[in-house]
């Protein structure tokens, strides 16, 4: 039986061919035509940008993962993630790589979640027979990431401070209630097309028919298990009390900055914003360390992976940037918005509002844009409440595929674009919904 294209080949398509055949009539061929090159160009930037990010958190990841860390979270949630993922081992590296990257995600710490998510992806592509296809498992974690539920939106609440805004985290509880519904429409519908799909892919690795085979690999994950245990030289004492030392220094700068504080409000942004990241990193390196792993040989290790992923990104950032940056220069963009105008003024959508709607799936930095534009023009309206709701609850749906799916060479994406969009669509309209009910 021939296999049908994958969604995103059509909407890839017909973005260009849209963008091209609106741009000859209002005369953009010349925007058109910079688009193009500009946004080839800013996508390899990207992609180059991300080398240095990627190769640290990874390398942090890698040390966590020597130090035994992703079998202990794999098996503290393993009853829930068993019934997410069922076709994933319980303590394979991918459920705590994916996991962490829910973790980040919650937090808002976008440019940690990005690196988890692809060493997620890359642990998944292990148990793939079927390489360049999508497995189930891809599918929903994809709808998941572009959904997942947001408890500190750290960037947009410091946006929103520094447009001096009333209540720059007013934002928290509709944020979070439009997410929680959004995941739940990411979970519910990946496991609806699962079941409706006319074909099943079943890890070879993971599901046998020969008891044999399934009881020698879990010998082998024990040897290996062990083998990495017995190269583990935990330090004596003097390094214990050193780390010992170091929390307590770092708990007394914590609580040195708590009594000198000026502002109690821009002290607890400063600690949302900047105390996080650094504490998640040096968790990360001391739980290796006291588990006895080669902090910096495991972490340059992994760092190796961040150069070899950025390359294998590019030509799918390209693509996939190339035809959301022509769609905007065209004016298509604009077309669309205002004619869909008159039905989302019905549901009580702003008009300032609505770019920020369409915009949020397909760019993040376009959609941060005109975030940041509303925001500071009226810090305190409901336009600006709404938009900065959408930004902490939505993620760019787009983005996030060409970047996950191309780190493995994946090309036949089944029905990732359909969920992760439904639960996008269902993320702006509970946002919504929720400012309405909240401002």
């Amino acid at each position: 039986m021939e296999k049908r294209p994958a969604a995103i080949n059509l909407i890839w398509l017909f973005m260009i061919l849209l963008a091209t055949v609106v741009a000859s009539y209002n005369g953009r061929m010349r925007q058109l035509v910079d688009a193009s090159f500009e946004s080839a160009k800013s996508s390899v930037n990207l992609a180059i940008g991300l080398i240095g990010i990627m190769a640290l958190w990874l390398g942090l990841m890698k040390v966590a993962e020597a130090g035994g860390l992703m079998c202990l979270i794999a098996r503290a949630i393993r009853p829930v993630m068993r019934r997410l993922f069922p076709d994933v081992p319980a303590e394979h590296p991918a459920m705590s790589a994916m996991i962490m990257n829910m973790a980040a995600n919650a937090l808002g710490l976008g440019n940690a979640a990005t690196p988890m998510g692809i060493k997620a992806m890359m642990e998944l592509d292990r148990l793939n027979p079927n390489k360049g296809e999508a497995t189930d498992a891809m599918c929903l974690f994809l709808a998941i990431n572009t959904s997942s539920v947001t408890i500190l939106p750290l960037g947009v609440i410091g946006v929103r401070a520094a447009a001096g805004a009333a209540e720059p985290a007013s934002i928290l509880v509709p944020s979070l209630i439009a997410t929680i519904c959004s995941t739940t429409v990411a979970l519910i519908a990946s496991k609806a097309f699962a079941g409706f799909s006319n074909h099943k892919i079943i890890p070879s690795k993971i599901i046998s028919n020969d008891n044999n085979d399934a009881e020698q690999d879990s010998e082998t994950l024990k040897s290996e298990e062990k083998q990495a245990h017995e190269e583990l030289h935990r330090p004596g004492w003097v390094g214990r009390w050193a780390v010992i030392l170091i929390v307590l220094a770092f708990a007394g700068g914590a609580v040195f900055r708590l009594i000198t504080g000026t502002y109690w409000q821009d002290l607890g942004r400063e600690i949302l914003s900047y105390w996080l990241v650094p504490l998640i990193m040096c968790s990360l390196l001391l739980f290796g360390y006291l588990r006895g792993v080669k902090v910096y040989e495991a972490a340059a290790e992994g760092a190796k992976e961040g150069f070899q992923v950025a390359v294998k990104i590019i030509p799918f950032l390209v693509m996939i940037l190339v035809a959301i940056g022509m769609f905007r220069a065209s004016g298509a963009f604009d077309l669309m918005v205002s004619a869909l105008q008159p039905l989302t003024s019905v549901i009580g959508m702003p008009a300032d509002a609505l770019p920020m709607a369409f915009m949020r799936p397909l760019s993040g930095s376009g959609a941060f844009g005109i975030m940041s534009e509303t925001v500071n023009h009226a810090p305190d309206s409901f336009s600006s409440f709404l938009v900065s709701t959408m930004q902490g609850s939505t993620e760019t749906t787009f983005y996030v595929l060409a970047v996950y799916f191309g780190a493995v060479g994946v090309v036949r994406t089944r029905y990732a674009v359909a969920a992760a969009l439904l639960a996008d669509i269902t993320g702006i309209l509970m946002s919504l919904v929720m400012c309405h009910i909240m401002f």
